[in-house]
């Protein structure tokens, strides 16, 4: 990381957008099929989940596991820097619980 960048921006452009915490939050239980996971986020259209997922991966955050099986089978689950943002969220969901 470079000098010049607050630490907090960092954080942010890995996960500040509307999505990408929700979708690590409910990794944080353990590994989930992508359909499981995307139907945890209603709200979130097919569209925006793949997106969100492709960057959570390239990000390092997330690790894709895809089974040669028909119909596709794929399953998603944290990296350990993934697994990091841990406190992080669930500090977050009991912060919301409260308001």
């Amino acid at each position: 990381m470079s000098k010049n960048i607050c630490p907090l921006n960092a954080t942010m452009n890995l996960i500040g957008t509307k999505w990408k915490p929700l979708v690590l939050f409910h990794l944080l239980d353990g590994p989930e099929r992508s359909g499981i996971l995307k139907s945890k986020i209603p709200e979130i259209s097919n569209k925006m989940f793949t997106q969100t997922v492709r960057e959570l991966e390239k990000d390092l955050l997330v690790s894709r596991k895809v089974y040669p099986v028909v119909p596709p089978k794929v399953e998603y689950q944290l990296t350990e820097k993934g697994r990091s943002l841990e406190h992080i969220l669930r500090e977050l969901d009991e912060w919301g619980k409260q308001i």
